[in-house]
């Protein structure tokens, strides 16, 4: 992938520097004049309609078992549609959806968006897309290691009846420990329940919207997008980046969300990210920083 000068050096430039305005230290409004006013939103209820957004790189053990707790456990009181972002240079994911084409239910809509590559890589352009052209009430920003068991849908349905917020998120959930790719579960040798069942996963509490459980009012997204007024966010990259733009957002809507009870979802964590370059040092780096942040 040929960079232009731009690319290479005015966007990283840029990039780094919006890391520490989105802590807080220059208004988001400087970059979004005009943000979300909860008291204009409308309050939906009844039977909603939330789409649940997902991307997948290389983690296909992973979406596996994200896909079989969506389809396994469609919910009885609204519509999802589940979107997955996907590259059809990842054969294994390709395999896995595909095994999905004959998949029908009244409450539970498949939509598989294949991207180009780099643009599946900056994980913003892909929730930006879905942001600007969901129909959806709702749409939760995931990650593809996060699990919808049984009445999860459902007590989400719940919690947003009537409600205004700009972005809701579940105050826990259930997560393993940072397992290693020979962990059975990795590896699909059992399924999400035998594990749960195990009590492999235990509670673990949220203070903010953080990237995979970033639940958004419809009306947000449509205008708004996901990060579209910061350009360097927008950007196809040639590797996997981390996904800084997800404080980003959240400084952009001038709220870092709010707790909502969400019955039965877990979170596989895990050691290695399969979707940076494998062995490479700064792959094995974020390996060894995840397992100190988890003692």
């Amino acid at each position: 992938m040929k960079h232009t000068v731009k690319e290479k050096y005015i966007y990283p430039c840029y990039e780094f520097i919006l890391r520490f305005a989105a802590s807080g230290i220059i208004p988001g409004r400087w970059f979004l004049p005009h943000p979300p006013d909860p008291n204009k939103l409308a309050a939906k209820s009844g039977r909603l309609t939330i789409e649940v957004v997902s991307h997948c790189w290389q983690y296909a053990n992973f979406l596996r078992h994200q896909l079989d707790s969506v389809t396994n456990y469609p919910p009885a009181t609204c519509k999802i549609i589940f979107t997955v972002f996907y590259s059809d240079e990842d054969i294994e994911t390709l395999t896995l959806l595909k095994s999905y084409d004959k998949f029908q239910h009244n409450n539970v809509q498949l939509n598989f968006q294949n991207l180009p590559t780099p643009s599946l890589l900056r994980r913003a352009i892909g929730r930006n897309l879905a942001a600007k052209t969901t129909t959806a009430d709702w749409i939760w920003f995931t990650d593809c290691d996060l699990l919808f068991q049984r009445g999860c849908f459902d007590s989400l349905a719940q919690q947003l009846q009537n409600r205004k917020d700009v972005i809701v998120f579940p105050k826990k959930l259930k997560a393993t420990c940072l397992l290693t790719k020979e962990d059975d579960l990795l590896r699909n040798l059992c399924t999400a329940e035998q594990s749960i069942a195990s009590n492999q996963f235990v509670y673990r509490k949220y203070k903010k919207a953080t990237g995979p459980i970033q639940i958004v009012h419809g009306d947000v997204a449509r205008k708004s997008g996901y990060c579209d007024s910061l350009a360097v966010y927008q950007q196809p990259k040639s590797r996997w980046v981390k996904t800084y733009e997800d404080r980003a957002f959240r400084w952009l809507m001038g709220t870092h969300g709010t707790p909502v009870e969400i019955e039965n979802l877990y979170l596989i964590r895990h050691q290695e990210k399969g979707r940076y370059k494998k062995d490479s040092k700064l792959s094995v780096f974020r390996k060894y920083i995840r397992i100190l942040k988890a003692k």
